[in-house]
Order: C-alpha cells, then sequence, then structure tokens
C-alpha cells in the first residue's frame, strides 16, 4: 500500500489493512466522540479491534484533560480503555520535559489544572496557573517579579490567558537557557453546529510573536507524539495505523513518523481537502495524504 495514494476504504482493503498492523492510534474529539456523545459504532470498532489482539491507544492534542480524565470519559461513553492507552498533549508534555529537557527547576506554565496535576506526578513544579490580573504601568510590567527557579516555559490551553501571563512568559524567555515548549498549534477547536473557539496556538503564536522565538512542540504532527508511545511500549511503526480528523494533525503525524493512515471524514477534513493535497506540489501539502479514508 503506497503512503502517496489516496484511495476509500473497502471491506477487501479494509481486511487487508487489518493484517498489516498490529497497533491502532485513535484521535479522539472528532474521530469516536463529538462532545460528550460517542460516534454510531466507534465503541464497537475499538473493542473488536482488541478482541482480535491489536493494540489500542488514543492520542489526543487536548491539553484540558489528564489522562485518567480521559479515561473516565472513554468509560463513560462505552468504551474499553485504561488511562494507560492514553497519549494527551498533558501526560507528553510531562514527559518531553522530564525525559527530554531533563528539567530539575520550576516551569512557567500557561494551561490548566489537568497539565499542573500531569507535571507534578512527572515530579516537576509548575507555577502560574490560574488568573494573572493586569496591574500598574509598563514600567512594573517590564519589571514583574519573576520565580529564579523557573527553567522552562510551557503553554498549553489556558482559559486564563491574559497580557500579564504573556508578559510573564515574554520575562522568562528573555534568558536564553530558559526552555520553550508548546502543547500544539491547533488554532481553533471546533465544536457542535459549525462553531469553533481559539485553540491553543493561538496562545502559543502570540508568546512566540512576544519572545521572538520559536517553541519546541510536542503533540501532534510532532514526532514526538509518537516516539513517547513507542518507546514506552515498543511499538513498530511499520504495522501501526494512525486514525483521525484532521489532515494537519493527525495525518501529517503518520507521514512524519511513517505509519499507515485512515482519515475518518467525521470531523474537519473533508475529501476534497485530501484530494488537493494529493495532487498539490507543495511538499508541506504532500505530507497530508491519507492512506485509506472510509466515509
Amino acid at each position: 500500500m503506497a503512503a502517496s495514494k489516496c484511495t476509500q476504504l473497502t471491506a477487501a482493503l479494509s481486511r487487508q489493512l487489518l493484517d498489516s498492523i498490529d497497533c491502532v492510534l485513535f484521535d479522539c474529539d472528532g474521530v469516536i466522540w463529538r462532545g460528550d456523545q460517542a460516534i454510531p459504532g466507534a465503541p464497537e470498532v475499538i473493542s473488536s479491534l482488541k478482541k482480535n489482539g491489536k493494540r489500542v491507544f488514543f492520542v489526543t492534542n487536548n491539553s484540558t484533560k489528564t489522562r485518567q480524565m480521559y479515561a473516565d470519559k472513554l468509560g463513560k461513553l462505552g468504551f474499553d480503555a485504561t488511562a494507560d492507552e492514553v497519549f494527551g498533549t498533558v501526560y507528553c508534555s510531562a514527559v518531553y520535559l522530564k525525559n527530554v529537557c531533563k528539567l530539575d527547576g520550576k516551569v512557567y506554565l500557561i494551561g490548566s489544572n489537568a497539565m499542573r496535576q500531569e507535571l507534578e506526578d512527572v515530579g516537576i513544579r509548575p507555577v502560574g496557573v490560574g488568573p494573572d490580573p493586569v496591574s500598574g504601568v509598563q514600567k512594573d510590567w517590564a519589571n514583574v517579579p519573576l520565580d529564579k527557579e523557573v527553567q522552562a516555559v510551557l503553554v498549553s490551553f489556558d482559559e486564563h490567558f491574559s497580557y500579564m501571563k504573556l508578559n510573564r512568559a515574554l520575562q522568562y524567555l528573555c534568558n536564553p537557557d530558559c526552555q520553550f515548549v508548546g502543547t500544539n498549534t491547533d488554532t481553533r477547536l471546533p465544536l457542535e453546529g459549525g462553531k469553533a473557539v481559539p485553540g491553543t496556538g493561538c496562545l502559543l503564536r502570540a508568546v512566540e510573536t512576544a519572545a521572538q522565538r520559536q517553541a519546541q512542540v510536542v503533540g501532534k504532527p510532532s514526532n514526538f507524539m509518537f516516539e513517547c508511545v513507542a518507546s514506552q511500549l515498543g511499538l513498530d511503526l511499520e504495522r501501526c495505523l494512525m486514525v483521525g480528523d484532521r489532515l494537519d494533525t493527525d495525518i501529517m503525524l503518520g507521514s512524519n513518523c511513517g505509519l499507515k493512515t485512515l482519515l475518518t471524514l467525521t470531523g474537519v477534513s473533508t475529501v476534497a481537502e485530501a484530494e488537493a493535497n494529493q495532487k498539490s506540489e507543495c511538499p508541506h501539502q504532500q505530507k497530508m495524504k491519507e492512506v485509506r479514508r472510509v466515509l
């Protein structure tokens, strides 16, 4: 099955595809559920895969929930899953800071309580969670008190994102030795009824612009997202399938890592977009092509 071929999934191809894989990585939002409702048939698919000896993992860019919170939601919606099978940017960012950055100090966190919990679970001390209102004048902002033990800035989804948080991140990142990590670059979070709200990518771009530095991104389509799973579980990338609804994150991750890929058409990206990418001469768009798509 050539990685560049875009093909609609049929019964015959389904069997061929299943025989060629041992592991399936599923995105969550728009793939196995929408909001608080499981996509019809999704729990049965997960159960069937496991009964047939396939290993199943859930890989999400959502940075507002811990692994256990995701496992609880999966169980509530009828999926057979455990926290150890969930790899979100919350957990993977904590692993990245601990194992790759070798962080032994504190991290300035633009993020949620879930992100704080995962960091604390690996022994990293986060500061900055919660509201940070503006006070004083510009001179005060430029000399805002900083924690001398902070060795990194981590940007994830934060409902309390503010000018002062942006400023404080800038002040930390003026130190070239301060590491800079972002959970993901998703610019919009799709909602039911065609609505959307700004995503983490908007916050991360603001910090990058202010600091005049580029963050190391952990989430899809970064290779680290798959490496975090594979390194812990000994996966063979040639026998892994990435299932997702977004070409620019899920399918791109699969392309970056040499995985088989499947676009579900239940969420963000469409067949027309996939076919346009296949015909494009742009190297970036060329990577956003799925091996198999399913209606």
